[in-house]
């Protein structure tokens, strides 16, 4: 799936929303990717993390780590495709933690996988905890980059597609007096 691809899927299928957002990050902007209108199509979720799992393939992981909410249905989808195991990264009492038995071996093979990726502050969490359970970070895998995060790998994603975000106390929307949705799953903290 080329990346024209899987914008135009962006676009048939709603996802690609104007207006003024706050995103998980904090930040806001004059767009939003409402990746569940990919995930609510099973097939289009297969055709899109199937085409996300290839791109990962080669680096053979064992497992697959996402954070809950927004990559348990891809980091699935993906490891259904690797045929590897699937588990997610959750809170407790605001903490990061691997819970319901999920575990990673010492040495075990991991690619951590997000939906939609804007500072990777989700993805570090993730990264965190399976540095703590002694698993090797091999592949770090997002349906959409839409910023440049700080990551220890290089993000291999399907669709590249910086979009402008802004400080809230800079944001032009906010001094136009634009109204502002919030339809992310994660607050910033």
């Amino acid at each position: 799936m080329t990346p024209r691809e899987v914008l135009a899927l962006l676009e048939q299928r709603g996802a690609m929303l104007s207006g003024h957002f706050v995103l998980s990050s904090g930040l806001h902007s004059d767009r939003f990717i409402q990746k569940f209108r990919i995930f609510e199509d099973p097939p289009t979720a297969e055709a899109v993390c199937g085409a996300l799992a290839d791109l990962l393939r080669s680096s053979k992981p064992q497992v697959v780590v996402s954070a809950a909410v927004g990559g348990i249905i891809p980091g699935y989808v993906v490891a259904k495709a690797l045929g590897v195991r699937d588990i997610f990264v959750e809170k407790e009492a605001g903490v990061p933690v691997l819970r319901r038995g999920f575990a990673i071996a010492p040495g075990e093979r991991v690619a951590v996988i997000e939906d939609v990726m804007t500072t990777g502050k989700s993805v570090a969490e993730v990264i965190e905890v399976v540095k703590r359970a002694g698993g090797e970070l091999v592949a770090i895998g997002a349906v959409v980059k839409r910023g440049k995060p700080s990551l220890p790998l290089p993000v291999t994603a399907l669709l590249d597609l910086p979009l402008r975000d802004f400080a809230p106390d800079e944001c032009a929307l906010c001094e136009q007096g634009t109204p502002i949705s919030d339809p992310g799953s994660r607050r910033a903290s």
